[in-house]
């Protein structure tokens, strides 16, 4: 059964990552916050944490084992509520950026992680997350009422 989010509660902030320092990061900078992080090291045990759970933002390692970003970009993709992928790397290039953005990503950001940045572009991701889920209500509502 897939726990559910109110847009006005708590984020859920799914980390991939087969590095635990990543994690670990996550974690530090989030700290206090009323954030709630899940972690998964592949791309296996990140969708059986889709199904589970009501997923905002993916923070996502550029290269996992086996595949990348991409891969989960793909799977997210097929969420009802769609989760808005950030990608993690230390070689956040222009050309991971293009790659990243033309595909939907919302955002990359540079390893190790700076604490103004990660909250700045989750957040950022959050909002977009959360806009596209009353968009979506308020479409349904107005069909429903023509």
């Amino acid at each position: 059964m897939r726990e559910q989010f109110s847009t006005t509660g708590t984020l859920t902030l799914l980390s991939v990552s087969p590095l635990e320092e990543d994690h670990s990061s996550l974690q530090a900078i989030i700290g206090q916050s009323k954030w709630k992080l899940l972690k998964a090291s592949d791309l296996v045990s990140t969708l059986a944490l889709l199904q589970e759970h009501e997923v905002a933002v993916v923070l996502c390692e550029r290269d996992l084992l086996p595949g990348t970003w991409t891969d989960v970009l793909e799977q997210i993709n097929t969420q009802s509520n769609i989760p808005s992928l950030i990608v993690a790397s230390r070689l956040a290039d222009e050309r991971l950026w293009a790659d990243a953005l033309s595909l939907g990503a919302w955002d990359v950001l540079a390893k190790p992680f700076d604490r103004n940045e990660v909250i700045r572009s989750v957040h950022s991701a959050w909002r977009r997350w959360r806009d596209q889920i009353h968009m979506h209500a308020a479409t349904a509502k107005m069909i429903a009422a023509s």
